[in-house]
């Protein structure tokens, strides 16, 4: 358990956060909506804060969408575009899949980027929190530690090539198909 709480409360450098839980509503507003649990849509919305605190970001939209390659766009629009794949899956699926799991899984399934990346003489760089721990693992457990519930959890661990080891749930297995289909589109783009 002391492991667990060392992993949760390192946090990266940084400088002050801006970043309020309105300015997180406003860019999530739709996507938001599609969670019918107020409850689970007002966590969702902490993990951002959370997130954004630890990660001493002053704008929601300053953090990237990948450093794999350049020009990648930005990690709120990313997060977007996946939520609504996701979205348009579920509405054509006639599974017994969980939709408030599965959008708010969707919508933090890359909140652990605001860990991961820190901006160092004008360019976003991995931190060295990054170097211990990847976005899927720093962001499931942030939501952990904020109570969401175990499957939404494992979506943001399983999105990722951590998840390629288990066996993954039909919500993990979307929101890891469409995060692939965005990512290798917005590639052969640039």
């Amino acid at each position: 358990m002391l492991i667990m709480e060392l992993l949760i409360t390192e946090k990266p450098s940084g400088g002050k956060t801006m970043i309020e839980k309105d300015d997180i509503e406003t860019v999530f507003s739709e996507e938001l909506e599609w969670i019918k649990n107020k409850e689970l849509r007002d966590k969702v919305v902490d993990v951002w804060k959370e997130a954004a605190d630890r990660g001493k970001w002053k704008k929601l939209d300053d953090a990237p969408f990948t450093l794999l390659f350049e020009n990648s766009g930005k990690l709120t629009d990313h997060t977007k575009r996946i939520t609504g794949l996701v979205k348009s899956i579920f509405d054509q699926r006639d599974e017994n899949i969980n939709g408030d799991y599965l959008i708010a899984g969707a919508l933090l399934h890359d909140v652990g980027k605001l860990l991961e990346y820190e901006l160092k003489d004008g360019k976003y760089v991995k931190c060295d929190y990054a170097k211990k721990f990847r976005h899927p693992v720093s962001g499931a457990l942030l939501a952990k530690e904020l109570g969401l519930p175990d499957e939404i959890v494992y979506i943001i661990y399983a999105h990722s090539k951590e998840g390629d080891i288990t066996e993954r749930s039909p919500e993990s297995i979307i929101v890891n198909h469409c995060d692939f289909i965005d990512f290798e589109i917005k590639k052969s783009l640039v």
